[in-house]
């Protein structure tokens, strides 16, 4: 058979152990080319890339030539790769051996032109940036080059033209958690310690990551929680269910933190700006938390509870109240207004009740000046006497109670109000937190996605 003529003819003589050029002096070129099939895993953690590729060499060899004319005008066959010479061509950025399939033949032409094509599981190293997790773009490079024949002996080319090789996605799987955007290639020569020179071929494969799942299953959570944070400052501050709402808050965000932990990438390089901004989240929630347990104790009704400083009412009551655009100022006016007029009013009684017979402090001197009236007026009467000086004792009693259960009201709601407009005035200051770090948070996205 044809087939079998030519192989044997090819290959009765043929040394595989030289390079195939009968001049040593030719050199010997070898066209590459690279196409991604799939991106099968990213481990942020050992800065390990592992693809799948179809790669191509491209060689003549002047050891393999014939005469179509003599075997039926064939000028295409298949050899065993181990019978021939082949070019110690590496991947400098191998760091495990993949499992890829062994092809075990090459298509040779009859003008010695020989094209070995093959699948290869590559797994490199990569310097994997993970600072705009989940919205990253890698650019990892796979260089091609001769590890032992320098570049007078074997020199390197790309088999297709650069834009070609740059947009070429048609065997790439586009289904996966990356994305390719474009292969990059490069030629360069190099050298070490003034050595003799290397050809080189770089592949620059930049992917992207679909942020789909994790901008479902990480942000759009977190930014939940903060947003019902928001929502507790509308909780009156006297009550204590604010307290316990953003205690739950905090307690749902922690367990939330502890689900996402596996989820996030982990390097010893640095820390993705994502995990920047659920550890800020966490420390805006200890705030809001911290602010609600201030006000509440500031607004809790107590005995011991002093008045309000003047100049506390000053600044927060009435400039305060400007300040924010409050709409209840008047109110918290009129309060102070009326709280005065309280006070001048039980100032005025308790003076009265000095000026007033039956107001004495002592009781024995009020029962001595009723006895003598009593005598006066009705004598023999000494048991209706005793009973009319018990009952002025309670009365005054329950005077005085009243008047200081009045004075703690009053102290009580001065307080509220103070309450109420350190509550709006460190609610807006909270909110201007978040949105300036919402702003931040982006702006940094952003500025790191165009450069």
């Amino acid at each position: 058979p044809t087939l079998r003529r030519l192989s044997h003819h090819l290959l009765a003589h043929y040394q595989k152990g030289s390079r195939p050029v009968r001049d040593w002096r030719t050199t010997t070129n070898v066209a590459i080319d690279l196409m991604v099939y799939a991106i099968l895993s990213v481990d942020e953690k050992n800065q390990v890339l592992t693809t799948y590729i179809w790669y191509r060499q491209h060689w003549t060899d002047e050891f393999l030539q014939w005469d179509p004319a003599r075997f039926d005008n064939l000028t295409q066959i298949s050899l065993p790769v181990e019978s021939i010479w082949v070019p110690d061509i590496l991947i400098n950025e191998f760091v495990d051996v993949g499992k890829s399939p062994h092809v075990p033949y090459v298509y040779v032409s009859h003008h010695g032109e020989v094209q070995n094509l093959k699948p290869i599981q590559v797994m490199t190293a990569c310097s994997l940036d993970i600072y705009s997790f989940p919205f990253d773009v890698q650019n990892c490079s796979l260089t091609f080059t001769s590890w032992l024949h320098h570049i007078r002996d074997i020199n390197l080319s790309l088999w297709r033209q650069p834009e070609l090789v740059k947009f070429d996605r048609s065997v790439f799987m586009n289904q996966g958690e990356w994305e390719l955007l474009y292969v990059l290639s490069h030629f360069q020569e190099f050298s070490v310690k003034s050595s003799d020179s290397y050809a080189e071929m770089k592949f620059y494969v930049v992917i992207r990551r679909r942020p789909l799942f994790y901008t479902v299953s990480l942000l759009l959570p977190s930014i939940f929680l903060m947003v019902m944070d928001i929502v507790g400052f509308y909780l009156p501050p006297h009550s204590g269910e604010r307290v316990s709402f953003k205690i739950t808050l905090l307690l749902g965000y922690s367990v939330f933190l502890i689900i996402v932990s596996d989820t996030l990438p982990a390097t010893a390089v640095g820390t993705p700006l994502i995990g920047i901004y659920f550890v800020v989240c966490m420390a805006l929630l200890v705030i809001s938390l911290t602010e609600t347990i201030l006000i509440v104790r500031l607004v809790h009704k107590q005995d011991l509870q002093p008045h309000v400083p003047e100049w506390v009412k000053h600044l927060l009551l009435e400039r305060a109240t400007i300040l924010l655009c409050v709409r209840d100022r008047k109110k918290f006016s009129q309060s102070r207004t009326q709280s005065s007029d309280i006070s001048r009013q039980v100032e005025n009684n308790d003076s009265t009740a000095k000026l007033t017979p039956y107001s004495c402090e002592d009781p024995r001197e009020c029962g001595a000046v009723g006895g003598t009236r009593s005598t006066l007026a009705f004598a023999g009467r000494t048991e209706g006497l005793a009973a009319l000086q018990e009952v002025l004792r309670e009365t005054t009693a329950i005077r005085q109670l009243l008047e200081k259960r009045e004075e703690f009201r009053d102290v009580a709601r001065e307080w509220l109000q103070v309450g109420y407009v350190l509550d709006v005035l460190l609610f807006r200051v909270y909110l201007a937190a978040v949105l300036a770090y919402s702003v931040t948070l982006g702006t940094l996205w952003s500025v790191w996605r165009d450069a």
